[in-house]
Formats: C-alpha cells, structure tokens, sequence
C-alpha cells in the first residue's frame, strides 16, 4: 500500500509541476518582446511540457488501474490529459512554420499562445476542482 501512496504523491507533485511550467509559458509569452528569443524558449520548454503532462497520465493510470475504478472523475482526468497534449501540439505547429520576417503572424501567434495558455490553465484547475468536489 505504500507504493500507491508514493504513486499519488507523485501524481500530485506532477500536476503542481504541470501548473508551474503552463504559469512559466504563460508568463514568457505575456512578456516577450523578441519573437524569436520566445519561440526558442518555447522550443526548449515543449519537450519538459509533455514529459511531465505524460507522467501525470501514467502515473494518475497507475493509480486509477491498482484501485480498479473507472470513475467518471478518472474518464474526466483522461480526456483533460489528451486535451491538453493535443492544444499544445497545435501550438507548437503554428509556432514552428513562423519565419522571423513574418511580423504579422508573430503577433498573431502571441495572441494565439496567451489563449491556448489560458484554455490550459482553466483546463487544469477546473479538471483539479471537480476531481476534489466528486
């Protein structure tokens, strides 16, 4: 039994990660002013975004396969994990075909990834509220 518990607390400690790297992206691009500097900081923060977003699924299925439940909580938390890994596969593929000169499309695409941060963000913490309510 203390190997579950071990899992849970790893699973929550993820998904405080997960919300500190979404708040960091966020943040990046509220304030960047050199689309370039931001699109490498993107760049190098997407692969540390997925990783994490995969071990909050794995080990939150772990969890969910040991106490054999299949909750709606648990259907919820498995769609918010997919959801979240497909908008932000969408945002990297607007953000990678941008060329430097394009300024009209850099700052579309900052518009673009403050409301994708933001649907992630309400995503993550709405998903976390009603797992604690139900």
């Amino acid at each position: 039994m203390a190997l579950m518990n071990d899992a849970i607390v790893t699973h929550v400690f993820t998904i405080y990660i997960f919300l500190a790297i979404i708040l960091f992206n966020y943040y990046s691009v509220s304030t960047a002013s050199n689309f370039i500097k931001l699109a490498k900081r993107l760049k190098f923060m997407t692969p540390i975004y997925h990783m994490t977003n995969a071990i909050v699924i794995y080990t939150g299925a772990i969890v969910a396969a040991y106490v054999n439940d299949l909750s709606p909580t648990v259907i919820l938390m498995i769609v918010a994990g997919i959801f979240l890994l497909v908008i932000e596969i969408k945002r990297y593929k607007k953000m990678r075909v941008i060329k430097s000169t394009d300024t009209k499309l850099q700052e579309e695409f900052m518009i673009f990834a403050k409301k994708v941060y933001t649907i992630e963000l309400l995503v993550l913490v709405g998903t976390y509220i009603l797992v604690k309510i139900f």
